[in-house]
């Protein structure tokens, strides 16, 4: 079996190294500057505007679509804030030394203007079903806003879309996130990670199965205080290191133009390394670009898509700016970049050295064991979520079912399988979803410019106040 996947891994890493990593870098990051010029830094210019959107102004309960704004952006955010905040800033780190950091975060940056364009198309392409229920996202812009330039092949598009995303759900969201759990229970308490993929493959079933929304509901509460104990231990750490963060972000800056030597903690020796690192575990943080937010905010309800849009822009910003950034000073501000450790390691080494220096060492392991468990397992049930809506988009509903069978099989999968071997398929698995995405949207570009425009002349006319 080990044969087997040892082969397997190295076939992937070969499209990886050779051609998914090359085509991320000359779509995914000028795509964003290309949309971010093109409209003149709308992601910055106007976050207050989505901040106002977010708490509810301009709302209206009888716009169509499913949920609020707070809670399209809440729910794409229970996917995105996980495992990537963890686990994959650390792996950025080990594989592209500090600099990786800074290219996380220019992903970040341009990844807010994409997340607009991205959720503002799914809003205007979205389709109502006959009982009044939502379905959205990348499948439906390509199909229905190509349709007059690409003909046929528009629908062909959105398959070859809608089949990545259920692969990438079974890895970005679904193996990359049980990995990292059992990777944590196994290096925090030595539970088997054959035991752990079985209970959480049996909790998962449970849910996605047998609908136990109880389970689902005391999670959803877990995980903003888990957020709050996580981040704010993080806090603490910095603040206590405060006079070394000057060196630190030198030290990231540096890096990421330089590369840098192969010693201590990770192998990232070039500038090519650490781009590349940077990128991927950006991306893979907040999936920006990548098309699977937009099948949440599709569901939002507004009269303007370009009011998700706005929206969606700031899951970027507290995805990757501010979460991942605090998860990497801690590692960069204790040494735990220099240690050598593989994955939740690094991340456990820096919170007990940043935590022993107030005397609370000892619950370094708890705090990310028990954050990773809740924030990696949130995010498993919205990519199901995701599979889900791109299964029926292919294959009907009589697939959902057979497909939450499947998705519980790769959590198992997840579990026991080597972290490298399953982060090298989520590598993977991301591009085969984020080109045709990346592809439509340049194509929609027009489209777009309308949307922005038209907004844009009303408000500033004064039109939804007055409205108001």
């Amino acid at each position: 079996m080990n044969n087997v996947l040892d082969k397997i891994d190295f076939f992937i890493q070969l499209y990886n190294n050779y051609v998914g990593g090359y085509l991320i870098l000359l779509l995914l990051v000028p795509t964003g500057i290309y949309f971010t010029f093109k409209f003149k830094l709308l992601q910055i210019a106007k976050i207050g505007h989505a901040v106002k959107l977010v708490a509810g102004k301009y709302s209206n309960h009888t716009d169509t679509g499913d949920v609020s704004h707070f809670k399209a952006l809440t729910t794409a955010l229970s996917a995105t804030v996980g495992t990537g905040n963890i686990v994959g800033v650390s792996l950025a780190i080990y594989y592209g030394g500090p600099g990786a950091i800074f290219w996380l975060w220019v992903t970040g940056f341009f990844g807010m203007m994409l997340k607009m364009v991205e959720c503002t198309l799914a809003q205007k392409f979205r389709k109502v079903n006959a009982d009044g229920s939502i379905s959205g996202g990348p499948m439906y812009y390509i199909e229905y806003g190509l349709k007059d330039k690409l003909g046929k092949y528009a629908k062909w598009l959105a398959v070859v879309f809608a089949f990545a995303a259920i692969l990438c759900s079974l890895g970005t969201g679904n193996m990359a996130q049980a990995n990292s759990i059992s990777d944590a229970l196994f290096t925090g308490y030595k539970v088997p990670v054959l035991y752990t993929g079985l209970a959480i493959s049996a909790l998962v079933l449970l849910i996605v199965i047998g609908g136990l929304k109880r389970i689902a509901n005391v999670t959803s509460r877990l995980v903003p205080l888990m957020a709050i104990l996580y981040f704010g231990s993080a806090l603490v750490i910095i603040l206590v290191h405060i006079q070394d963060i000057p060196a630190a972000f030198a030290l990231i800056i540096k890096s990421a133009f330089t590369g840098q030597a192969a010693t201590g903690g990770f192998v990232g020796s070039t500038f090519i390394m650490t781009l590349v690192w940077g990128v991927r575990r950006g991306l893979f943080s907040n999936e920006a670009g990548q098309g699977s937010a937009p099948m949440a905010h599709a569901a939002a309800k507004t009269e303007y898509p370009m009011r998700e849009g706005f929206v969606a822009s700031l899951e970027p910003m507290v995805d990757t700016l501010i979460i991942c950034t605090l998860t990497a000073l801690v590692i960069v501000l204790t040494g735990a970049w220099q240690s050598g450790i593989l994955g939740v390691g690094m991340t456990v080494t820096g919170f007990e050295e940043g935590l022993t220096r107030i005397g609370v060492g000892f619950l370094a392991k708890h705090i990310v064991a028990i954050g990773l468990l809740l924030f990696a397992f949130s995010t498993i049930i919205s990519w199901n979520y995701y599979g889900t809506r791109a299964t029926q988009y292919v294959f009907g509903d009589k697939a959902i079912k057979p497909f939450h069978y499947v998705f519980t099989l790769f959590v198992f999968f997840g579990s026991i399988w080597g972290i490298d071997i399953v982060w090298h398929f989520v590598d993977m698995v991301i591009t085969l979803m984020t080109i045709p995405n990346l592809i439509a949207l340049l194509l929609l570009a027009p489209v777009m410019k309308v949307e922005v425009d038209t907004y844009m002349a009303l408000l500033r006319s004064g039109a939804f106040d007055k409205k108001k």
